[in-house]
């Protein structure tokens, strides 16, 4: 049951809450310390029931009910809690303030005694309705569950397989019988020879354990290796049992060979009963002096001790012998792999509908019925070249020629589609199954976004941490950089494709199959809003417009749970103050609220009831002039996004209190900037200027906090004192042609620790500015684009050791790089684009400069025009 594993989740999260230092100390500080205690404990007992919950997998509607009232509980509990965290800045704000302020507050509903009071009063009320629900929970019959005793595996392989059943992957079997069959002269770390592993990888349902069978069933697997052993790992890696596995496997393979005697022997005794001594003693002698092939199909440890440790045991005979791997990780395939893991793509076009087709239709049949075909081929096409997803689809229309069925089949996404238990979504539902509570949260929010759609990494990390998914473990760890990791690891576990990494920032999208699963898992929380929607179920907690036409004022529900609002399509956003209105008396939760590409003219001054927003995008409203002086009284605000809004005349007086800013993006009519507010924003680490005609100068004071500066289309800009921002990691700059690139000349060059250097159109720039020496430690990303004059790069280049991406684009007076190119260990992305003469020098094989940069993993050169006519 999905909606009890996502509310355990939400249930997962709160308890961490509650149990952090923050709110302790603040339930103490209010009196309501035993409150909370008490609502932690029976939380906690739920969490177990909820297990239980999933793992009966009951669809009566009274459980589904239950679930229901728990998860609005777990919610309202969360924006109780949230309370503290607002009442802690207002007092914050207030002991900076003025006299008047501090009076004013006194006699407030925020004064500490009425806020003790109110507060006392919800927690005990909530308490209360958690203690009922979990009562009326004994009816259905659930008890409390460990984790650990339920968690859905996936079941046991084996390598049998009908060749002639599998289409499209021949290709893919020989490529790897290639590497197999290669020697491997590659030593280990200690100095012996390395067993060889190879790692096949994907998302499930790809093909990746039927292409390890067709590869330990060729024939020329006989002729190579004596010994064949086939192991299922699957979620537990356990040492012992893959012993016993490897020892069962090779004894099964010795009876089955081609050499075993016929009579006389009889399988060993049983082993399971043999100490670990006595079994790593027996492994060792059946894989001695013989040359062997062993499959580990469907890894999921990421524990590299446990797999070293495994690789040493099995590090026996003569060399020559290989691992093949399986699994859906690819950083798993990367800790195991020591040769280039093997990622399995889709099936072609043709090897799609050929296998739709064979499981559609009985033999030959397919024939007679065209109509349903063609149909067919657009059904194909939602699966995106997964064979699972084929066979599902194809084996649900099975000898069923109703059109009007093929037409549903069609036209539904496939999370609405009927499923059974090895078809494609329980397939990858074992892969957000097995991700941790943290991850499970963040993914059900790709649902927001329509198929296709181009991620951004800040985008989604804003969402997230606005919405308090992203929790730091040691409470130093900027959240931030928590959120990235979450986005990488997604990618490591298969989730992401088309991943395209700058550095400090990525782009990605997500399969379509990998979309739906997000829609099943999000279920009636999450609700992409278009012109097909009828009605927003009222337990709706997020929602994402994708249509303009779809901004029906009654359509939107009328209770207060919504936390998110988003606009996530450009071009598509509010027209109508009146709905804003009615949203901001409504929704007083909100914790994200998108209004790009909105025609507001003026945001109401209410906007300040929302006192647990912390994300507001306002970018690309063309119709403000101003924004109300009260949006600073926002203390969680987090994110502030002006950017395009080309009529604004100034920043709203006193941003200064908003205490909380991590992001600010702004366009403004501005030409200088109120320096002292600035310094009181103590959090701001990314700060961007967009299209700011008038902005002359930056701020002369320091402000220690920013790690992101950008620059775009500030064409007055003329300074840029770097040694104001000492703890600077990103710096880009495009299209500010007044601006003295020399920036902070001073001598000696100021040492600064930044990573990533964007620099893009600036004509007359012939060499990049001399304080780039200052940054050779630290560089990790240099990207220069449109620089019509640039001669060369700087010298300190070849000394700059964690380099790992260069992008050159469009710099066609660029005519060599530095000789010392090969020093740069550590770069492993080089791309090289519309440079003419650079180009072609840096072709592969035949370019002069090919011998200097071959070392490098990814080398994009994009091949000068007229060149290979």
């Amino acid at each position: 049951m999905a909606e009890s594993f996502v509310l355990l989740d939400v249930a997962d999260s709160l308890l961490g809450k509650l149990a952090s230092y923050t709110y302790e100390e603040a339930s103490q500080a209010y009196g309501v310390y035993e409150d909370l205690q008490g609502f932690k404990d029976t939380l906690s007992i739920v969490s177990g029931v909820l297990l239980d919950a999933d793992h009966k997998k009951d669809q009566k509607h009274g459980l589904r009910e239950w679930l229901k009232q728990i998860q609005n509980i777990c919610y309202d509990a969360e924006d109780i809690l949230d309370g503290f965290e607002l009442q802690h800045k207002r007092n914050q704000v207030v002991k900076c303030g003025s006299t008047k302020m501090k009076v004013r507050h006194l006699f407030s509903s925020s004064n500490p005694l009425a806020f003790r009071l109110r507060m006392a009063r919800k927690i005990k009320e909530i308490r209360g309705r958690l203690d009922k629900v979990v009562a009326d929970g004994t009816k259905f019959g659930l008890a409390s569950f460990d984790s650990g005793l339920i968690m859905q595996g996936r079941e046991m392989t084996y390598p049998d397989v009908d060749a002639s059943s599998v289409i499209g992957r021949e290709i893919d079997k020989d490529e790897i019988i290639k590497l197999l069959m290669q020697p491997f002269p590659q030593r280990g770390d200690d100095g012996d020879q390395s067993i060889c592993v190879i790692s096949i990888v994907g998302i499930g349902g790809l093909g990746k354990t039927t292409l390890a069978k067709l590869i330990f069933n060729d024939k020329r697997m006989d002729d190579l290796f004596q010994l064949k052993m086939w192991v299922c790992v699957s979620d537990n890696f356990d040492i012992r049992q893959i012993i016993i596995k490897i020892i069962n496997s090779a004894t099964a393979s010795f009876f089955t060979s081609a050499s075993a005697p016929t009579s006389g022997l009889a399988y060993p005794e049983n082993i399971t009963n043999l100490d670990i001594v006595q079994l790593v003693s027996c492994m060792r002698q059946k894989l001695s002096g013989q040359k062997f092939l062993l499959v580990l199909d469907d890894v999921w440890n990421d524990d590299r001790a446990k797999w070293i440790e495994l690789r040493d045991l099995i590090k026996v005979g003569p060399p020559g012998s290989k691992i093949v791997v399986t699994t859906r990780s690819k950083s798993i395939a990367s800790m195991m792999g020591n040769v280039p893991s093997y990622v399995l793509e889709g099936l072609s076009p043709t090897d799609c509908l050929s296998l739709f087709v064979k499981w559609a239709f009985k033999e030959g049949k397919e024939e007679n019925y065209p109509n349903l075909v063609e149909i067919g081929k657009e059904i194909v096409k939602k699966c995106q070249g997964v064979p699972l997803a084929l066979r599902t689809l194809g084996s649900s229309l099975f000898s069923n020629f109703d059109l009007s069925k093929w037409e549903f089949v069609r036209d539904s996404e496939m999370w609405n589609l009927e499923q059974k238990e090895h078809d494609i979504l329980p397939a990858l539902k074992l892969s957000y199954d097995q991700m941790p509570s943290y991850l499970r949260q963040c993914f059900a929010y790709f649902s927001l976004y329509p198929k296709d759609h181009i991620f951004n990494t800040y985008v989604m990390c804003s969402l997230w941490i606005a919405l308090g998914l992203v929790q730091s473990l040691n409470g130093s760890e900027k959240l931030e950089h928590v959120a990235r990791n979450y986005i990488d690891e997604l990618h490591s576990r298969s989730f992401l494709q088309d991943v395209d990494d700058f550095g400090s920032s990525c782009e990605f999208k997500i399969h379509d199959l990998i979309h739906d699963l997000a829609l099943y898992v999000a279920r009636e929380d999450f609700v992409a809003v278009d012109s097909h929607i009828q009605n927003i179920p009222p337990q709706a907690r997020h929602l994402s417009v994708v249509e303009n036409d779809s901004l029906d004022h009654y359509l939107f529900p009328k209770s207060k749970y919504l936390r998110s609002i988003l606009f996530p399509i450009h071009g598509v956003g509010l027209a109508s103050e009146r709905v804003l209105d009615t949203w901001v008396s409504r929704y007083k939760y909100l914790r994200y609220l998108d209004l790009s590409d909105s025609s507001i003219k003026i945001l109401p001054n209410s906007l300040t009831k929302l006192g647990h927003l912390r994300f507001l995008d306002l970018s690309r409203n063309d119709r403000i002039k101003r924004l109300p002086n009260s949006i600073c009284k926002l203390l969680n605000l987090q994110v502030l996004l002006l950017s395009g809004c080309i009529e604004l005349e100034e920043l709203p007086k006193g941003i200064g209190k908003l205490i909380s800013l991590r992001r600010l993006i702004v366009t403004t009519k501005q030409s200088t900037l109120p320096h002292d507010e600035f310094a009181s924003l103590n959090h701001l680490q990314s700060l961007s200027f967009h299209d700011c005609d008038n902005l002359k100068l930056m701020f002369r004071q320091q402000l220690p906090s920013i790690e992101e500066l950008h620059f775009e289309s500030c064409g007055s800009l003329e300074s840029l004192p770097l040694y104001i921002f000492p703890k600077l990691q990103t710096l880009f700059i495009n299209d500010c042609q007044m601006l003295n690139m020399s920036l902070n000349n001073e001598s000696p060059i100021q040492k600064l620790r930044m990573k990533y250097l964007m620099l893009m159109n600036y004509p007359g720039l012939l060499a990049l500015p001399r304080w780039t020496v200052g940054i050779a430690d630290t560089l990790e990303t240099l990207l220069i684009s449109d620089l019509p004059d640039l001669e060369m790069l700087p010298e300190c280049l070849t000394t700059m050791f964690n380099l790992k991406r260069i992008y050159i684009h469009n710099c066609p007076q660029l005519l060599c790089l530095p000789s010392d190119m090969h020093h740069l260990t550590a770069l492993e992305d080089l791309r090289i684009v519309d440079c003419p003469e650079l180009c072609r020098k840096c072709l592969p094989q035949s370019g002069e400069y090919w011998p200097m940069i071959s070392h490098i993993k990814g080398i994009f050169i994009e091949e000068p025009r007229g060149e290979a006519e």
